[in-house]
């Protein structure tokens, strides 16, 4: 029965120690990276599943983890989750899941009530502030996504890269006049990404990006920021991610305006959603799953070195062309001046 496999079964179908085994599935530092990844395919093969009971005697641990993200129906944290999930379940730990509603308040309530309860904490995308982050991680290991802070270990997506290869494609396409729809107002994503945009837009003759704004990361923050779009009369629009851009195509449709004859729409994340509309969204693609298995191994690498700071880690990205870029429409190529102050004090403007 799978229930009767032990380390030590797992340990003899791959001649190494059981000490090496136990070693892979809890602390995966001290094993190498190709041993420890054959330790956890074949556990998984067996069916092995550790005693957490057993093991919390002699360590001390829990064996649970905490993950708190802001929105379980956005489908990047849902994916997000499956990876922490996943990789957890192999390193022979549960997860406490927890949604804070993109509320701060709630975010910070939630994180009180599992330290408790668990051996360390992933926050997804934290709203919360530096100052109710430090104030937190005393006697607790969490690790960040999404989000630095010093003294912490962290995983992000390389921000500034992601608006940069958007604006190349859709500069390379003709598009001068460019509108961002962003994210929630202190979200740490959305700062990076305005600062990836004022980076990339003096490289590229003649771009100028107009924020539409902050909105909602959600569809119907999208739908707001369609209309902004028209009336600032660009010829594209880049959205904070995918739930915001599926919102702008769709309002497009609803008023008459095709995409991407008339306008182009780029979205952040490559959702599984963004194959599934027409016309298929341009979008850049990031490793969603692998963000939550590899905070798992550098949350549970902490624990057996608490006091060695962790480097960031950043997790390479791809633009993926599809349906809803297209050159822009010659009659737009000017647009009315006005809507932009300053558009012809230099070629390369960011109004971010």
């Amino acid at each position: 029965m799978k229930g009767s496999i032990t380390v030590r079964d797992v340990a003899k179908a791959l001649g190494v120690s059981a000490s090496t085994v136990s070693r892979a599935l809890s602390s995966s530092e001290l094993v190498a990276p190709r041993t420890r990844q054959q330790i956890v395919d074949k556990a998984r093969e067996l069916g092995y599943s550790p005693n957490n009971a057993a093991r919390g005697l002699v360590t001390g641990r829990k064996g649970t983890l905490g993950l708190v993200v802001p929105d379980l129906e956005n489908p990047y944290f849902a994916s997000v989750t499956k990876g922490v999930q996943a990789r957890a379940l192999t390193a022979g730990y549960s997860v406490f899941v927890a949604d804070s509603d993109e509320d701060s308040r709630v975010e910070l309530e939630l994180v009180r009530k599992l330290k408790p309860q668990v051996d360390g904490l992933i926050l997804c995308s934290s709203r919360l502030s530096d100052q109710d982050l430090a104030s937190l991680v005393h006697n607790t290991s969490v690790l960040l996504i999404n989000r630095r802070m010093d003294g912490l270990p962290n995983i992000t997506l390389n921000d500034g890269e992601m608006v940069r290869q958007a604006l190349e494609h859709l500069h390379a396409l003709g598009h001068r006049h460019v509108g961002y729809a962003g994210g929630p107002t202190g979200s740490w994503s959305d700062r990076q990404r305005r600062l990836g945009i004022e980076q990339a837009v003096p490289g590229l003759d003649g771009l100028e990006v107009l924020s539409l704004g902050s909105f909602a990361p959600v569809f119907g923050g999208g739908q707001s920021a369609a209309d902004l779009a028209v009336a600032a009369g660009v010829t594209a629009v880049l959205a904070y991610n995918d739930l915001v851009a599926l919102g702008i195509v769709a309002r497009l449709n609803a008023r008459g305006i095709s995409v991407p004859d008339e306008m182009s729409v780029v979205g952040i994340d490559d959702i599984n959603a963004a194959t599934l509309v027409s016309p298929a969204l341009t979008t850049v693609r990031a490793p969603l799953r692998k963000l939550g298995s590899t905070a798992v191994d550098l949350l549970v690498d902490s624990f057996a070195s608490a006091s060695v700071p962790r480097p960031a880690e950043t997790l390479p990205i791809e633009l993926v062309v599809r349906q809803s870029t297209s050159v822009p429409p010659s009659s737009t190529q000017e647009r009315p001046s006005g809507n932009v102050a300053g558009r012809n004090e230099r070629k390369s403007h960011a109004s971010i």
